[in-house]
């Protein structure tokens, strides 16, 4: 396996970067050892090497590595650097990392910055129980109000997703990160690779409360996007659709990701269900003179 997560994926990033991503790679023996894959933009006759949308890590794969913990980083400066060293020509670098990489340590020494993010975690899935138990009170109330008045439904449509998705955004003053093009690309792979789960809830009047959608692998499920309707924020149909998703992952996956936000109050709604901080380096690089590396982020897909 060459992969961190599903997001190194080739399928997925086929699917979210169409013509636009490439991979460098370090071989040993016949064999890859290491991969560091990445969308490449130019704008403003400019060069930024970047990741997708709905995408949330990248970031270097190192092939694991036997005996003592010295050698384990020797081998790892080794092959990062090789892949610093293989990247194209550049004026801006930035990718979050998968939290598999905890060191960094090699692109500092070639001049990248970093700073720490977080997403939450469910690590363990083999005991819901436990983790029913570990949801702040506030949560089982909205989950057990939800459940006295919607029907959890998993053949919903996608363009409901979008509609509420979109909406959640524009509720909040903020741009929408994804254009309805990268969300139905992505859906038809991840529908073909049996790799995505969505669910809404519907009420006896057949109106939807809210949806969220759901994409996995073997080892952890990803809650990707969601949305609700503005008129039953208070429902807790949300909260419900989460733990359903959970009960779900738990049948396919090891653990379930939140996909934490920086954002306080998207923060403290994900800490809420009882998941585990997981830090990740957001790494960049900036090769001046160049523009304000605001003006080179990736443009919407």
């Amino acid at each position: 396996m060459t992969t961190n997560s599903i997001f190194d994926e080739p399928w997925w990033l086929d699917a979210v970067a169409p013509g636009a991503w490439d991979a460098v790679e370090i071989e040993s023996a016949g064999r890859i050892v290491a991969r560091l894959p990445f969308v490449r933009r130019r704008r403003y006759g400019l060069t930024a090497l970047t990741q997708p949308g709905l995408t949330q890590s990248l970031g270097p794969w190192l092939e694991p590595v036997e005996g003592k913990y010295a050698h384990r980083l020797d081998v790892e400066k080794e092959r990062m650097t090789a892949l610093i060293d293989a990247l194209p020509s550049f004026h801006v670098f930035h990718q979050s990392f998968s939290s598999a990489i905890t060191n960094w340590l090699p692109f500092y020494w070639a001049g990248f910055t970093a700073t720490v993010r977080y997403t939450y975690r469910l690590k363990d899935l083999s005991d819901l129980d436990a983790i029913w138990r570990g949801f702040a009170e506030n949560v089982r109330r909205q989950i057990r109000k939800a459940q006295r008045q919607v029907e959890v439904r998993d053949d919903e449509p996608l363009e409901t997703l979008i509609r509420l998705s979109g909406a959640a955004f524009r509720r909040h003053g903020l741009p929408n990160p994804v254009t309805d093009a990268l969300v139905r690309r992505l859906d038809a792979a991840a529908s073909a690779h049996g790799a995505r789960r969505l669910l809404a809830a519907h009420d006896a009047q057949g109106r939807v409360h809210a949806t969220i959608y759901v994409v996995y692998d073997g080892r952890v499920a990803y809650y990707l996007l969601g949305g609700r309707s503005p008129d039953f924020e208070t429902s807790g149909a949300l909260s419900l659709l989460l733990w359903e998703a959970i009960r779900a992952a738990s049948e396919t996956s090891r653990a379930f990701d939140f996909e934490g936000s920086m954002i306080e109050s998207i923060e403290r709604f994900f800490r809420s269900f009882g998941g585990r901080q997981v830090p990740y380096f957001r790494v960049e690089k900036a090769r001046w003179p160049v523009r304000p590396i605001v003006a080179l982020r990736a443009p919407r897909p």
